[in-house]
C-alpha cells in the first residue's frame, strides 16, 4: 500500500521573518498520521526550517542540487552531500521552472538524479507538458520521454527510491488545474510505463500531482486511484491551507 504524501514547494519565496511565521503555523497544524509531509524551502532557509520543525513529522527537502555528489569547485551550487549534512531527505529534480526558464536538459537532470541518490537523497522527479504540447495531443509522449531519460540511463530500479511528480506546465501558478480525470489518465500512463519494465517498482512508486492544488480541489484529485498525493506550490505558503490539503490526503 502506497503511503500518501503532500510536499510543499516554497519556490523563491521567504525571508527569515516570514519563514519563522510559516514554521510556527505548520507546527500548529493537526497533520494526519498516515500522510508523509515535506516542505522544500529556498536553500538559504533549509537550516532554519529543519531546526524550527525539530520534533515535528515534517521532512525537509531542497529545490535543487548539483550534478556532482560531493563538494568541490562548482561555484554557486550546493552538493547533495551538503544537503544531507544539513538534514535534507529529499530534492526536487526537473521542476518545469528549471526546465523551461533555466534551460535544464535531460542530460543534466540525469546527473542530478544520480548524484542525489548516491548521497542518500530521495529525488522527486518532476515531469509535465506545456499547453501547446497538450493541445497537440502529445502529453503522454512528452511525459514518457522525460521518464525514459532516467530509465534509459539509470535503469528502472532508480525509481525504486524516488518519487514522481506530474505537473502540467500550463497548470503551475496559473489557477488552472487538470481535472481529476485528466490527472488520473497521465498518472495511470506513468504507472503503466514503469510496470512495462518492473511491476513491483510501478506498484510501489508514489506519483504526486502538482498544478494549482488547493484545499477545495485536493480531496477529489487525491481520490483518484493512481494519485498518491500532491506537490503543492502557492498554497503551501499558507499553513492553514497546506494543513487542509494534508488532511485531504489523509482521508
Amino acid at each position: 500500500m502506497r503511503r500518501p504524501m503532500v510536499a510543499g514547494n516554497w519556490k523563491m519565496h521567504g525571508t527569515r521573518a516570514s519563514v519563522a511565521e510559516l514554521i510556527k503555523g505548520l507546527s500548529d497544524q493537526a497533520l494526519p498520521s498516515g500522510v508523509d509531509v515535506a516542505v522544500f524551502p529556498p536553500s538559504l532557509f533549509i537550516t532554519q526550517v529543519i531546526e524550527g520543525l525539530e520534533g515535528k513529522s515534517i521532512a525537509t527537502g531542497a529545490q535543487n542540487s548539483a550534478v556532482e555528489p560531493q563538494q568541490g569547485a562548482l561555484t554557486g551550487e550546493v552538493a547533495p552531500s551538503q544537503l544531507v549534512d544539513a538534514g535534507c531527505e529529499l530534492v526536487l529534480i526537473g521542476h518545469s521552472e528549471r526546465r523551461q526558464i533555466l534551460g535544464e536538459q535531460d542530460s543534466t537532470l540525469i546527473l542530478k538524479f544520480a548524484a542525489a541518490q548516491a548521497c542518500g537523497l530521495k529525488p522527486v522527479f518532476c515531469v509535465g507538458e506545456t499547453l501547446e504540447e497538450r493541445e497537440a495531443g502529445k502529453t503522454l509522449e512528452v511525459v514518457g520521454r522525460q521518464l525514459d531519460s532516467i530509465i534509459g540511463q539509470l535503469g528502472i530500479k532508480a525509481f525504486a527510491d524516488a518519487i514522481i511528480a506530474y505537473e502540467p506546465v500550463w497548470a503551475i501558478g496559473t489557477g488552472l488545474t487538470a481535472t481529476p480525470q485528466q490527472a488520473q489518465d497521465v498518472h495511470k500512463a506513468i504507472r503503466e510505463q514503469l510496470a512495462a519494465q518492473d511491476a513491483e517498482v510501478a506498484q510501489n512508486t508514489r506519483l504526486l500531482y502538482g498544478g494549482s492544488v488547493k484545499a477545495a480541489n485536493a480531496a477529489e484529485l487525491f481520490g483518484m486511484p493512481d494519485i498518491d498525493g500532491g506537490l503543492i506550490g502557492g498554497a503551501s505558503l499558507n499553513a492553514d491551507e497546506f494543513g487542509a490539503i494534508c488532511r485531504a490526503a489523509g482521508n
